[in-house]
């Protein structure tokens, strides 16, 4: 038998600071996977919005968020500032604290309110609550490629999208309390409960191939994806222990911390998957195509077209397995629920 399974549904948020709170934004995606099911994309309900809104995602997720379904969702901008903010500014080595009081100085939840208002002070009080492109959290360094929440205007940054994020994750444990904000919630969160965590894309988004995904909607995608596997394989129990030191660990429930991330930083060989795109890629195991079919195994019997070989095949729909020539994977429909071609005898 697997492993039950802790999290019946994942949510991954490809997060944007861009514009306002109620600006629609092409970069902000949303990905869910519920039990065995694939990650589907999330669209933002009917309306004149085409995509996501901040404000519109927050409140979608305090009413997904209900208790009902435990779930784990990953959103990929900071949750806190460094240590060093901390004591430059002289505020508690606390969580809770620090959203209230950056919130008092950085109202990016205003209504027509861009972050780079309040950096150039039109709104708010940025300048008594700044930090230094360098600093990093223990986090980022133990990702070894993750920059720092004060880091504006470069490719790669996450600092708009960490100041703009960080208002709305105050609105969401105000409207859901129960809710565990991991680590500063603690490194364990009880059995049953639904969890909030800072994701960090790049160590998960090679992984899978991207298909004909935007680069925002695969990093959403990697993100729920990565959660459901890690959630069915137990490697989710690992990622939450609380990293070692002691001392380590207690800076991380300020300073917030990215799951999978370790320390000391080391160097993980991940698993990457050519795109899909080059035929080589897609007799691999573990390949699925974008009608659901995934790679099983190579059989070693042939197949009916020239030089071809059988490979065993499963439908993530309606879990039917069947064979099929190599050469006809990527582009393979299921016999059983899809209307594909009959699938090829395994003998």
């Amino acid at each position: 038998m697997g492993q039950e399974r802790r999290f019946e549904r994942t949510i991954g948020v490809d997060y944007s600071g861009a514009e306002t709170a109620e600006a629609s934004l092409k970069g902000l995606r949303v990905y869910q996977a519920d039990g065995d099911a694939l990650p589907e994309e999330v669209l933002p309900p009917a309306g004149p919005k085409k995509y996501w809104t901040r404000r519109g995602l927050a409140e979608w997720l305090v009413e997904t968020l209900d208790g009902q379904v435990p779930t784990v969702v990953g959103i990929d901008h900071g949750f806190s500032f460094p240590m060093r903010y901390f004591e430059r500014h002289g505020l508690p080595p606390d969580w809770p604290a620090f959203l209230e009081d950056f919130c008092a100085h950085w109202p990016t939840d205003g209504k027509y309110t861009y972050v780079d208002f309040v950096r150039d002070g039109s709104v708010g009080n940025g300048a008594a609550r700044w930090g230094e492109r360098h600093w990093r959290r223990l986090t980022e360094e133990a990702t070894g490629s993750a920059k720092s929440v004060f880091h504006f205007d470069v490719q790669g940054s996450v600092a708009k999208s960490t100041h703009a994020g960080i208002p709305w994750l105050r609105y969401i444990r105000r409207a859901r309390p129960q809710l565990h904000f991991w680590p500063f919630d603690g490194w364990n969160p009880a059995s049953g409960a639904s969890v909030i965590i800072e994701a960090y894309p790049r160590l998960w988004s090679t992984a899978y191939p991207q298909d004909d995904r935007t680069t925002d909607q695969h990093d959403a995608y990697a993100i729920a994806r990565w959660l459901q596997d890690a959630s069915a394989t137990g490697e989710l129990e690992k990622a939450f222990a609380a990293p070692e030191p002691e001392s380590v660990a207690m800076t991380g429930q300020v300073e917030g911390w990215i799951l999978d991330s370790s320390w000391p930083p080391v160097k993980k060989q991940r698993r990457r998957v050519t795109s899909t795109k080059a035929p080589a890629s897609t007799t691999m195991p573990g390949y699925i195509n974008r009608n659901r079919q995934e790679v099983l195994s190579k059989t070693g019997l042939p197949g009916d077209d020239h030089n071809q070989v059988l490979y065993l095949l499963k439908c993530h729909t309606c879990g039917a397995r069947y064979g099929a020539n190599g050469s006809d994977i990527f582009q393979r429909r299921c016999p059983e629920c899809d209307g594909g071609r009959p699938g090829l005898g395994l003998g």
